[in-house]
């Protein structure tokens, strides 16, 4: 971005002034990728559905395979004994790892289950 403000002074005989200082570098480089309303469905390794929606959604540059999620809810499918179950959940931040295949629910977790059981957490790893 220096170089093109040099760049353009040069070819214009202008001398261009811009306020470098209040460009936030670090969160510019920390997140690359950023999107609202952020929704991802799949399958885990079992083949049961799961879905996770966030206000947000983003991914820092030196962690490529975490996508930090905010405001999120979803649900996950399990079977347990023959027996379906879904959970439902939501948190207020998350982080879902690719690689992995996890999401880690931080800050007023609740999950409840199909068959009406709830839990409320202050974390909590859901394996999908």
């Amino acid at each position: 971005m220096v170089a093109a403000l040099v760049a353009g002074a040069l070819f214009t005989k202008q001398l261009l002034w811009s306020p470098v200082s209040a460009i936030n570098m670090t969160d510019v480089v920390s997140n690359q990728f950023k999107m609202t309303n952020a929704l991802f469905m799949g399958t885990d390794v079992h083949g049961e559905p799961f879905k996770i929606h966030a206000k947000t959604g983003r991914q820092e540059y030196n962690r490529p395979d975490i996508i930090l999620l905010e405001s999120l809810s979803g649900y996950a499918t399990q079977i347990k004994n023959n027996q379906k179950n879904t959970y439902n959940f939501s948190a207020n931040r998350g982080e879902y790892n690719l690689k992995t295949k996890t999401v880690t629910l931080y800050g007023n977790v609740k999950i409840k289950t199909s068959d009406n059981k709830e839990l409320h957490s202050n974390e909590l790893v859901v394996r999908l």
